[in-house]
């Protein structure tokens, strides 16, 4: 069975960064045509994106968002025994980010380092890796990383993807309280049947140097991807919510993986969810693959009331891959959110 149920820790903290160089679709897809762009702008949803430089990478972005939550929560280097990076935009294929990240923020030799290669559903599957390690004994205090560049692999001849893709990176610090009552549900499922919608099929291992240098960007069939959304993602909320004995009502916020505006409306519409619990940030931030839902939280959470909130977080998309977690954020928790400082 694919469904988890986890206690005796906290979200802590949640701190994302984002690049300084904002991109204005209207004007970066010109060469597409002004009819063209507008149309794709509108039925996507994005109309700016904040997009890394050559010198940024998801590396850079997930310290940097660490290194500040550390420093708001007081957290010192040695008391973390657990770093997670998650991500598919890695600054090498070795040694692990994770372990360039470890360095960077001073971590002990005593901390369980280790990189997970997932992209769009990253976000609830590293929290559930945080989370059990925590639960089983032996940790204290874990560091969950991700971050992502899709910018950087896409085709720019290519307005279906370069016109949709920002960059960001994350960390969410998770602590171990032994109390029963700080628990978490978690779904996750994947069907590896479904990898050719979304694959950079060269560069790697199985074709290092293709023939055709378009294998070295992001190939996405559109219409596959979105028939895996409405397939998967409803029935995931719905079995998610019954295995915690919750409802739709029962959730605060629905956070989703910021994928695309048409898809993320008709999975509210199918799946019944009250529009003003379903945050969208797609206009300003762009599709940021898994990081997506991390920023979703701090840069429309971040207000919110003195009343806990409990959140669904839904990811899913490259793998293909989806998965869900439902978890309660206590109000005094920081959310943090910053441009990356070159």
């Amino acid at each position: 069975m694919s469904f988890s149920h986890l206690r005796g820790f906290k979200v802590a903290g949640i701190s994302t960064c984002v690049p300084p160089h904002t991109v204005d679709n209207l004007e970066a897809g010109k060469d597409f045509g002004a009819v063209e762009v507008r149309k794709v702008v509108s039925m996507a949803g994005v109309r700016f994106r904040q997009v890394a430089g050559p010198d940024i990478t998801s590396v850079d972005l997930c310290t940097a968002a660490a290194q500040r939550l550390l420093d708001q929560l007081g957290w010192a280097p040695e008391s973390v025994t657990g770093l997670i990076m998650v991500t598919q935009s890695p600054d090498y294929f070795l040694p692990s980010s994770s372990c360039i990240v470890h360095a960077r923020l001073g971590l002990g030799v005593h901390c369980a380092t280790f990189d997970v290669g997932l992209g769009c559903s990253g976000y609830p599957y590293g929290l559930y890796l945080g989370a059990a390690m925590l639960s089983g004994g032996g940790h204290q205090r874990i560091l969950v990383l991700h971050g992502e560049t899709p910018s950087r692999f896409v085709d720019p001849g290519d307005h279906a993807t370069t016109l949709l893709f920002g960059d960001s990176g994350s960390a969410t610090a998770l602590e171990h309280t032994g109390d029963a009552q700080d628990e978490a549900w978690f779904g996750l499922f994947t069907d590896g049947s479904g990898a050719e919608g979304l694959i950079i099929r060269g560069g790697a291992f199985r074709d290092p140097t293709p023939v055709d240098p378009r294998d070295l960007r992001l190939h996405m069939d559109g219409a596959s991807i979105f028939n895996f959304t409405i397939k998967r993602v409803p029935a995931m909320i719905q079995d998610t919510l019954a295995y915690a004995g919750l409802a739709v009502p029962d959730i605060d916020a629905f956070i989703f993986h910021q994928s695309n505006r048409f898809i993320m409306k008709h999975l509210v519409k199918k799946c019944e969810l009250p529009e003003d619990r379903v945050p969208f940030i797609l206009e300003d931030m762009g599709n940021c693959g898994g990081p997506s839902v991390p920023l979703t939280m701090t840069r429309t959470l971040a207000q919110r009331g003195d009343q806990p909130m409990r959140l669904m977080l839904l990811g899913y998309g490259v793998g293909l891959s989806w998965g869900a977690a439902i978890m309660t954020l206590d109000h005094s928790t920081p959310l943090l959110h910053h441009t990356y400082q070159e």
